[in-house]
């Protein structure tokens, strides 16, 4: 009688555990958008992802990893290397960032996910060090094309993270506005909303 043992199974090929993250991360982010950082169930994420918990544990060993991870790929999704112009041009630079990170952070799953951060990191430290680190890398990055621009346009700059952090923020607290106000924008506002902070701050430019 021939034998019905089936062969052992390989490793899963690497494409196939890109397609379980993926689908990992939907669910999660799908859980927390609904029941909150503390009401996410990670019981319901398992099974909604159809996997078991020892593939979502080989993965994230708790709920704050996992939400981190989701974190982790939006600032991925919205890294502006690309949007920030060549050869450098400091004012279509700002524009081009503040423009993408708003538009990006508009939508409406961001604004879901960037509301939870907020209202839970009291309760949820590592949230507020994630909130943290995100502002840190744009901080960085935008202090890094200030100090090119100066170099191109041979115009001292003295201090390109103050003038990168006052930027940064100026453009989050735009955004904070938005959030807790829950009001629609248009893009042509976001655009004319840019386009008169960036002036406002370059008028400034022979005092940074």
């Amino acid at each position: 009688m021939p034998s019905t043992k089936k062969p052992p199974r390989g490793r899963p090929r690497q494409q196939d555990i890109a397609s379980i993250e993926q689908k990992l991360l939907e669910v999660a982010t799908a859980e927390f958008r609904e029941h909150g950082f503390g009401g996410a169930s990670l019981n319901r994420i398992v099974s909604a992802a159809a996997i078991s918990k020892t593939t979502l544990y080989s993965r994230y060993a708790s709920k704050s990893e996992l939400f981190l991870a989701i974190v982790q790929q939006q600032i991925t999704e919205m890294a502006p290397a690309s949007v920030l112009p060549e050869p450098p041009n400091l004012e279509a630079g700002l524009k081009a960032f503040a423009n993408h990170i708003l538009q990006k952070s508009l939508d409406d799953e961001m604004k879901d996910i960037n509301r939870l951060m907020y209202s839970e990191s009291a309760r949820f430290p590592e949230l507020a060090k994630a909130a943290s680190d995100r502002t840190a890398r744009g901080i960085k990055r935008i202090a890094t094309y200030i100090e090119t621009c100066a170099t191109a346009d041979n115009i001292p700059c003295s201090n390109a993270s103050r003038v990168a952090e006052v930027f940064i923020l100026m453009v989050r607290g735009w955004y904070m506005n938005v959030l807790l106000t829950n009001r629609k924008v248009s893009a042509a506002a976001r655009k004319q909303w840019v386009d008169d902070a960036v002036q406002i701050l370059l008028n400034s430019r022979k005092n940074w």
